[in-house]
């Protein structure tokens, strides 16, 4: 309050306390009375004792002490605004008439291991103004016109009251410099319009590892409550609305690391609010770039390696409309290289995605691109996991490195009316349990599957053996939603299959069977496949798979933060001979078949590996190819999958080895219609 002001109404207040004592003082009048006889002297009537004359003084010596107590803390009062607190309500006059706004940072960049940019950021010219400036719709048009919007889309920019009165409000993005320059060179006209440059986000290789990147976006409700319900660390980032934050992949998974500073901007605001100036600010800091384990030729190998993969089973007469490709290092779980199709394009999300846009990237008609197959998608293993089935057998002494079965093409363990086909409808012959792996023989593995079934002392040895290898679990990878798979028992069956009769409910010798050649209700990822293979290329070790590397130091000297390899899980095998025997019907998938070796004899290093082509009902065949190399020293697994691709060996194997001879310099020139069709 004014000083001045504040003596004003300590008179008037003084005023009104003396006015009211002298009408105080006339109420009591009629109680005094003249003594005539003793001359002039007015005296009490009733004499000097206890009277309502002698209370008459008392009160009026206590409202003067009032009266008094008042005016002496009002002159106390003022002495100490104007004399010892002066400097504070000047203080917080100036408080009053200053605002604090925030400024957006930077985020950090995304660099591949090598330091290639994979998301960088651009510089953006952006046309803001003040809320009151909406009060003038004939300035609001005319910034309208200049700028080629609709005025009402101006207009609710402006008054966009999700962001602060005080702050910059953006009306325009990415605003051209003619523009700009018109603007500038009538600035009269645009009077609380400002121009401010700011960043956004640049993928400099379009739809490039676009699932592993993400995308961001305007934070949204959730987030915002969602932050409000969290207890954050010390020093995290607290988000206002319209910030601009991580929504998927990489993106959001290392927000606090990408995210910047918010700058601070000291604005002068007058009585109603209205910005009519500015003071001191701090700049923003941008956020730390983040180096990952994608290698930009790997990813790009897989990605091309996917798309060839998937022309392949459509020349041979399928679908193959979708699909993933995962390359990883097996020493250490780095990814080197993740794709997933059908892609998207980040750069869509910038400034906001339009809702035609947002259907379409959701949409089951566009193949779902959001989704990233690699680790969301969930599929049938099919003869992919006959390794881990291999293994479960030696290990319960269901079927011996020594035991055989023959192959006819129909297999009847179950009785004729049970019989099933083998995936080759001539039959294999006679094959061990290595053979068995190399020609992929479905009846060898229906004899494993029929062992588990009748064996009482380990009837689940089976699945058990599938899950101490990591399936039915995410993997830990370092991105959002990853699915579990699934590794189907009699108690899941029972569970799931609820509103069935118990008779239909219960597990049978099918399910058991199905499983062992990875159909039926098994689920798995490719990223789950990939990181078996590296566990059983590095003997049982496994890795957990990820894709961050380091962050670089702020000041571009060297890494602050770097990524150390965690194992996943070291899985305990009978013996060494159990996965040699493995091994070598993996090398055999590649090398004991004629079409197949043809496209890895001129790789120039050895390859194990396993196809398989899993069968979904009313649906076209999936197709898969996993490998790891060298396969006497192994590095680097790859697998692939095709959605409706057709038969392994012929689709999924282009990929696969597309990647490899990327790594190693030594494409592919074998066409792949010729393949074993093994499933």
């Amino acid at each position: 309050m004014d000083a001045q002001l504040v003596v004003v109404v300590a008179g008037v207040i003084l005023v009104v306390a003396i006015i009211g004592s002298l009408f105080f003082l006339r109420g009591y009048s009629g109680r005094f009375t003249f003594d005539t006889r003793n001359g002039t002297q007015p005296r009490a009537s009733e004499g000097e004792g206890n009277t309502p004359g002698v209370a008459m003084k008392g009160r009026f010596k206590m409202l003067t002490m009032g009266v008094g107590a008042v005016f002496a803390a009002v002159v106390a009062k003022l002495w100490s605004m104007q004399m010892v607190s002066s400097d504070h309500y000047e203080e917080l006059s100036q408080q009053n008439q200053m605002r604090t706004v925030t400024t957006p940072a930077p985020r950090g960049r995304i660099l591949d291991r090598n330091g290639v940019e994979l998301v960088t950021n651009r510089p953006s010219l952006v046309v803001g103004a003040y809320r009151d400036f909406a009060s003038d719709p004939i300035k609001v048009r005319h910034l309208a016109n200049v700028l080629g919007m609709p005025y009402t889309a101006v207009r609710r920019s402006i008054l966009d009251y999700s962001q602060s009165a005080q702050s910059l409000h953006t009306v325009a993005s990415d605003v051209r410099m003619s523009t700009v320059a018109h603007i500038k060179e009538h600035a009269t006209d645009f009077d609380g319009v400002q121009i401010e440059e700011r960043t956004e986000r640049v993928y400099p290789y379009g739809t490039l590892a676009s699932h592993v990147l993400g995308y961001t976006g305007t934070i949204t409700g959730e987030q915002l409550n969602a932050q409000d319900d969290s207890k954050d660390a010390a020093g995290a980032v607290r988000y206002q609305s319209g910030d601009i934050v991580g929504q998927a992949g990489v993106e959001i998974y290392y927000e606090r690391l990408l995210q910047g500073i918010r700058g601070e901007q000291t604005v002068h605001v007058d009585a109603a609010g209205n910005v009519t100036g500015k003071a001191g600010a701090i700049p923003p800091r941008a956020g730390s770039d983040i180096k990952l384990t994608l290698d930009l030729a790997i990813q790009q190998a897989c990605e091309e390696g996917l798309a060839r993969a998937m022309a392949m089973g459509k020349q041979t007469g399928y679908t193959s409309d979708a699909g993933a490709c995962v390359c990883i290092d097996c020493t250490n779980g780095d990814i080197l290289g993740m794709a997933s199709a059908p892609t998207f394009d980040p750069s869509v999300f910038i400034g906001g995605v339009s809702n035609d846009d947002w259907s379409k990237l959701n949409g089951e008609t566009s193949g779902n691109p959001l989704l990233n197959r690699c680790i969301s998608g969930q599929y049938m293993s099919a003869s992919t996991i006959k390794p881990l089935a291999a293994l479960a057998a030696l290990e319960y002494g269901v079927y011996t490195s020594g035991q055989t079965t023959t192959c006819n093409g129909w297999w009847t363990g179950l009785g004729e009316g049970a019989g099933r086909w083998c995936w080759d409808h001539g039959g294999h012959g006679t094959l061990n349990l290595q053979q068995g792996i190399s020609h992929s023989c479905d009846p060898v593995f229906y004899d494993i599957g029929k062992g588990f079934y009748y064996d009482e002392d380990h009837p689940e040895g089976l699945q058990e053996v599938y899950k101490r290898w990591g399936l039915g679990e995410p993997t830990g990878i370092d991105l959002p939603s990853e699915a579990a798979g699934r590794v189907p028992t009699a108690e899941w069956k029972k569970e799931f299959f609820s509103s069935w009769p118990d008779a239909d409910r219960a597990w049978g010798p099918g399910d058991m069977l199905n499983i062992a050649i990875g159909q039926g209700d098994i689920l798995v990822t490719p990223l789950q496949m990939a990181t078996v293979y590296a566990g059983l290329a590095e003997n049982g070790k496994e890795f957990t798979p990820h894709v961050f590397l380091s962050a670089v130091a702020r000041d571009g000297d060297g890494d602050a933060v770097a990524h150390q390899p965690e194992e996943l899980r070291s899985v305990d095998v009978r013996d060494q001979s159990d996965l040699d025997l493995v091994h070598g019907g993996m090398k055999g998938v590649i090398y004991d078949t004629a079409s197949t070796a043809s496209h890895f004899n001129s790789l120039g290093v050895t390859v194990a590996g396993k196809s398989g082509t899993g069968e979904k009902a009313d649906d076209d065949l999936y197709a898969w190819f996993i490998a790891y190399a060298p396969a006497d020293d192994p590095k680097y697994v790859v697998a692939t999958l095709v959605e409706r691709g057709g038969f392994g060996s012929t689709s999924a194997l282009v990929g696969t080895r597309y990647v490899l001879g990327a790594i190693y310099g030594s494409h592919d020139s074998v066409s792949a219609a010729g393949g074993t069709h093994d499933r």
